[in-house]
C-alpha cells in the first residue's frame, strides 16, 4: 500500500495540477476529495493546454482510474461539459472516471444564492466564483442537501427539490417564480441522470479496495490550506477542507492509511479574491510577477494578487498538513529579481509575532517583517539537475526549507512535466 496526499500550502494556484499529473504516472487511482468546479488545475500534456475543474488531473495519464470523492460538490452540467471537452481532445474518460454516490449536487438555485450573497455583501464580499459551491456545502451541513444517490432516484429527489424550493423561496424571488426555478432545475434532469449513471460508484468502497489491494493511491486537493474553512483566513475562505485531514472525510480513507503528504508551494505568493494578504506587492514588481508567472485564475480569469514568499503562513500550513515534503514551483519567475525578500514575521501594532494569528483583525493589520537574500540573474529554464541551479537560487531554496520546516522533494521550472528537478532521492514517489 502507498498513499500520497498532494495539498497546496498557500492560498491555492500553487501548481498542484502539474504535480498530480507528474506523479500520477505511478498511481493506480487518483482521488479528488473536496471543492467543486470553483477550482481550476492547469496542466500541459503532449504540448496541449488543459484546464480541469472537477476531474482529477490524473485523467491525463493513460489508463489511470480517477475518483471524484464524496467530499466534492458536483454540478452535473459542469461535469458533462468537462467530460465532453476531454473526449473531444482524445482523452478517454468513460470507464476511467468514477463519481462517489455520496457527493452532493449543485443545482441552479445554489448558483442563484451564491450570486445573491456576493451582490448583497458589499465591502464584506468573499470573492467567490459564483458557481454555487458555498450554498451547496451550506445545504450539506444543514442536512437538506441532495447527494448523487438522491439525485439519481426521482422518488427521493423530487420531494427534496420541492421542500428546498419552498424553504428558499423568500431568497430566490428575485430570480423568478417558484415554478420558473423548478423548471430550470428539471430542464435537463432526465438527460443528466442518464449521463451520470455509468460513472457512479460507492466511493469509500473503491478507496478501501484500492488500498487493501496494495494499489498506489494519490489524493489531490482543490484549493490551498490558507483557504481552509477551519484553518485559513476566515471568513475569506472556501467552504470545505483542502488540508490533508480533509482526505479522510472527503474520500473515506482511514487516517491510519495516510503514508505521506506533499505540500505544493510557489517560490512567491499569490491569492485570488478578497481577504488578508500580508506580503502583497501593489507595485510594478507585483505586476511583473503576475505577467511572468501568467497569474490569472484558471477558472475565472481573474488576475491573481502577487507578493513575496510568506514563511509564516507556509510554516502554519506545513504543520497542519504534516507535510514532510514540498514541491517548489515557479522558481524561474524570480529570475533577475534582486533582492529576494522572505516574510519571517508580522508586526501588529508594536508587537512582532512569528506564528499565524487567528484573529481576523490581526490578519488584516499584519505588516510583514522581511529578511533579504541576493537574487539570481541566470536563466534556469531547462535545467535538469539541482547542481546546475545558480548558487543564490540554491541558497534561497535552503532558506525556505529551514524557515518552514519541510524538505524540498522537487523544484518545478515550468508548466511541462519534464521541467522538474528532483532534489531528494528519499521522496518515495518518483515522477
Amino acid at each position: 500500500m502507498s498513499t500520497l496526499i498532494v495539498v497546496g500550502v498557500q492560498w491555492g494556484d500553487e501548481g498542484k495540477g502539474k504535480i498530480v499529473h507528474l506523479l500520477g504516472r505511478q498511481a493506480d487511482l487518483v482521488v479528488r476529495y473536496q471543492g467543486g468546479n470553483n477550482a481550476g488545475h492547469t496542466v500541459i500534456f503532449d504540448g496541449k493546454h488543459f484546464v480541469l475543474h472537477l476531474i482529477p488531473s490524473g485523467i491525463l495519464q493513460p489508463n489511470k482510474k480517477c475518483l471524484i470523492g464524496n467530499g466534492v460538490v458536483v454540478d452535473p452540467e459542469a461535469l458533462y461539459e468537462e467530460i465532453q471537452f476531454l473526449e473531444k481532445r482524445k482523452i478517454r474518460v468513460k470507464g476511467r472516471l468514477l463519481v462517489a454516490d455520496g457527493a452532493h449536487v449543485i443545482l441552479s438555485y445554489h448558483r442563484y444564492l451564491d450570486c445573491l450573497h456576493e451582490d448583497s455583501a458589499g465591502a464584506g464580499k468573499i470573492g467567490t466564483t459564483r458557481r454555487g459551491i458555498g450554498p451547496t456545502y451550506s445545504d450539506k451541513v444543514g442536512r437538506v442537501g441532495v447527494r448523487i444517490a438522491d439525485y439519481m432516484n426521482p422518488d427521493v429527489f423530487l420531494p427534496l427539490l420541492e421542500s428546498n424550493l419552498r424553504e428558499k423561496a423568500p431568497l430566490l424571488k428575485s430570480f423568478g417564480s417558484h415554478e420558473k426555478i423548478r423548471k430550470s432545475v428539471l430542464k435537463r434532469y432526465a438527460f443528466l441522470r442518464k449521463f451520470l449513471a455509468p460513472y457512479i460508484v460507492n466511493g469509500p468502497q473503491r478507496v478501501y479496495e484500492a488500498v487493501e489491494g496494495d494499489k498506489k493511491v494519490l489524493f489531490e486537493s482543490a484549493q490551498g490550506t490558507m483557504l481552509d474553512v477551519d484553518f485559513g483566513t476566515y471568513p475569506y475562505v472556501t467552504s470545505s477542507n483542502p488540508i490533508a485531514g480533509g482526505v479522510c472525510i472527503g474520500s473515506g480513507l482511514a487516517p491510519t492509511q495516510i503514508d505521506d503528504v506533499l505540500g505544493v508551494v510557489k517560490a512567491y505568493t499569490t491569492r485570488v479574491g478578497e481577504g488578508p494578504f500580508p506580503t502583497e506587492l501593489k507595485d510594478n514588481l507585483g505586476e511583473t510577477l503576475r505577467q511572468r508567472g501568467m497569474e490569472f485564475g484558471a477558472t475565472t480569469g481573474r488576475p491573481r494578487r502577487c507578493g513575496w514568499f510568506d514563511a509564516v503562513a507556509v510554516r502554519h500550513a506545513v504543520r497542519i498538513n504534516g507535510s514532510r515534503w514540498l514541491a517548489l514551483t515557479k522558481l524561474d519567475v524570480l529570475e533577475g529579481v534582486h533582492p529576494l525578500k522572505i516574510c519571517v514575521g508580522y508586526k501588529i501594532g508594536k508587537r512582532v509575532i512569528r506564528e499565524w494569528p487567528t484573529d481576523r483583525l490581526f490578519q488584516a493589520e499584519a505588516q510583514p517583517v522581511y529578511e533579504q537574500m541576493p537574487g539570481f540573474t541566470e536563466s534556469i529554464r531547462g535545467m535538469t539537475r539541482y547542481t546546475q541551479l545558480p548558487l543564490n537560487a540554491r541558497r534561497y531554496i535552503a532558506r525556505l526549507e529551514k524557515l518552514v520546516g519541510a524538505k524540498m522533494a522537487m523544484v518545478s521550472l515550468g508548466r511541462s512535466r519534464d521541467e522538474t528537478i528532483i532534489l531528494d532521492g528519499k521522496f518515495p514517489w518518483k515522477p
